[in-house]
């Protein structure tokens, strides 16, 4: 689940707002005042969103923003005027006086899309490094030339026994060459 950081001046505006989330089914991490605390708890955190108001007692948004680490979203509240000034960055805000409605649907739809690049990145494939690509190809020269195959089909030979094996392709691959020079 993705974690969410309530970062706001005043410790009941931010406990009012954790109790809210809480209360709607989303599990909050941390409730903080100031924009230090929010790293803090945010470096221990793999990722997801900090809700937070435009002015803490030691940074404004802006700043905190560029402080937080890789895979962390920013959700802004602050009155209509100020939220002008941020309309063209990447950050999600919201128009005080806040709406329970808007807030629950606008972190809703934050943490869905949190969720949708979390697995994004998980079914990303793994990249080879050298050595690894470098034990595929070896691999499969063996096959071309022991068994007469074209390079397509001893690379799928290798992904299909990796399937059957529940291995990867780099164990695979040395299976095959074990095999082989034997």
């Amino acid at each position: 689940m993705t974690s969410i950081i309530v970062a706001l001046p005043k410790a009941e505006d931010a406990k009012g707002i954790k109790n809210l989330l809480v209360r709607n089914g989303f599990p909050v991490a941390a409730v903080c005042t100031t924009g230090s605390q929010a790293i803090s708890q945010a470096d221990h955190l793999g990722g997801g969103i900090v809700i937070c108001g435009y002015k803490l007692s030691d940074m404004i948004y802006s700043q905190l923003r560029e402080c937080l680490p890789a895979g962390f979203e920013m959700l802004l509240i602050a009155s209509r005027h100020i939220l002008v000034e941020c309309a063209d960055n990447d950050i999600v805000c919201l128009a005080m006086p806040l709406k329970v409605y808007d807030m629950v649907n606008t972190v809703d739809m934050m943490v869905q899309a949190a969720e949708r690049q979390k697995k994004r990145r998980r079914e990303r494939p793994k990249e080879r490094n050298e050595e690894e690509s470098a034990l595929i190809l070896e691999a499969k020269k063996v096959l071309m030339g022991r068994n007469h195959m074209t390079e397509e089909e001893a690379h799928r030979y290798i992904q299909k026994c990796s399937m059957d094996s529940c291995t990867n392709m780099v164990e695979t691959a040395q299976m095959v060459l074990s095999m082989m020079k034997n």
